[in-house]
Formats: structure tokens, sequence, C-alpha cells
């Protein structure tokens, strides 16, 4: 399987021969199975004594003749601090249940509940990648991913993309106008990274914007992105999140070094 490299004019220069990960069937029950087992969740709860810090054990007895007892005095049964007293006589206020100034949360959350404890196997971590990069390839998975892409629109392209290594020298200008030559109007306005105001409350709890994945860049592992409009990632440190995230199929440019690293990496 052959496939040509292009300027960063979007021009024809040479062709290759494609590793052979890019006619790899695409598994997606792998995929979405190395997703959910790579998911990650900063845990957050209480202080562990948060509305424990009182003097106040147990349940007040209720039995006659007992020190302490709150027989007779019409109280409810919940734990209690003494504020002050008077021989026998107690000022008592209810402390630590939830239901009292101060006390603990009835169902806080736990740290042990946001902890991804799934594990996957090495075999499938490498099956999924493979997966993954033969999804680039594959007209049917992208225009899946994309809704305001029709397969129609792809067919005058070929996939997967390679583009000359000089793309990661160029500015930012530059680079733009390059991407919109190489992938034309339509298909370039969906790639650019947006981002908008988060809709509802979310927006108030460190989740003010949402944004779009945008177009992702593979350059290989020697190589450095001058500029930053697109999500560059190296060859090396390439992984199923980056092509796979929201469902296989991703728009992805690889530099023409690039496939050769991947290349060494699948073998």
């Amino acid at each position: 399987m052959k496939s040509e490299i292009l300027s960063i004019e979007g021009n024809k220069i040479r062709e290759i021969d494609l590793p052979e990960f890019f006619s790899y069937p695409v598994r997606e029950d792998i995929i979405s199975k190395v997703l959910e087992a790579k998911k990650t969740m900063q845990p957050y709860s209480p202080s562990p004594v948060a509305g424990k810090q009182h003097a106040a054990s147990g349940k007040v007895v209720h039995r006659r003749h007992v020190w302490r007892s709150g027989y007779g005095r019409g109280m409810s049964r919940i734990p209690r601090k003494i504020i002050s007293r008077k021989g026998s006589q107690f000022n008592w206020i209810g402390a630590e249940v939830a239901s009292t100034r101060g006390g603990r949360r009835a169902h806080p959350p736990k740290v042990i509940s946001m902890i991804n404890a799934l594990k996957i196997n090495k075999k499938e971590i490498k099956k999924a990648l493979l997966s993954a990069l033969s999804a680039t390839a594959d007209k049917k998975q992208i225009s899946r991913k994309y809704k305001r892409i029709e397969e129609k629109d792809l067919k005058e392209k070929e996939f997967p993309i390679i583009v000359e290594s000089k793309i990661t020298n160029l500015e930012t200008k530059e680079l733009l106008e390059s991407v919109k030559k190489i992938l034309g109007d339509k298909i370039f306005m969906v790639t650019l990274k947006k981002r908008v105001v988060r809709s509802g409350k979310g927006k108030f709890r460190g989740r003010k914007y949402k944004s779009n994945a945008g177009v992702l860049i593979v350059i290989g592992k020697d190589e450095k992105m001058k500029a930053k409009a697109f999500t560059a990632k190296n060859a090396e440190n390439l992984g199923v999140s980056d092509l796979a995230e929201g469902g296989p199929g991703r728009l992805t440019i690889y530099t023409e070094q690039a496939i050769k690293d991947l290349e060494e990496k699948s073998k």
C-alpha cells in the first residue's frame, strides 16, 4: 500500500510504502477498553476528621441513676458535647452527626471511589494503538467521528496525510495557511481548535470552557514544532488517548519522519 508525501504547499512530492499498521482492522472494542482503563480523575473529599473533632462519643445514656444520663430530660439520643455544667446539671449541645451544627457530612465524596483500578494488558494496548493509527487512514471512520465532514468530502483526499518535515519549522501564520492548503477549506474549518463558554452551572465549578480536539500533528521523536496553533505529539510518546479520544478516526497529519519512527515502534 502506497501513499503520497505532500509539500507544505499541499502538492505531491513523491510516494512511499505505508507501514502495515495502516491496514490493521479497527478494533473499537479494544480502543474503548484501553480508554476506560486510562481514565484519571483528581480525587477530592473533606478531611477524614472533619466534623469529628469533639469530645462527643456515643449516644447520651437514657437510664436512671447513671452519671451523665439524659433520663427524664426529653432529649434526643444523639452524641452531645458538654459546654458547661453545674453539679449533675449539664449544658449539652449536639455534635458529630450530620444533623448538628459543625457535624460531619452525611455522605461525603470518598477518595476510594475516584481511583481507577482498571488494568489493561500490554498486548491490548499495542492492538488499540495500531487500531487507532489505522482509523486515521480510514475515510469511513473519519466521517463518522466528524459530523460536519461527509465521506464524499474526503474522496479527493488521500489518507493518511503525510507531509514533509519542513512543516515543523513554520511560524503560526504560515502553518495555518499550509494546513488549509493540505486539507482544503471545508475540512480545515472543522480542524480548528475552538473554545466556547459552557452552558449550565459547570462554568462556576472550574469548567468554564469547552473545546474541541482540533487536528493532531504527529512529529518525529527528534523533531520539534515551532508553532503552537495545533496539538503536536511526538511519535515516541503517541498514545491511544491522543488518536481516539471520543472515538477512533481523528484527523491527523504525520510528518515523513514520524512515519519512520512509528514503523520502528510497531515492530
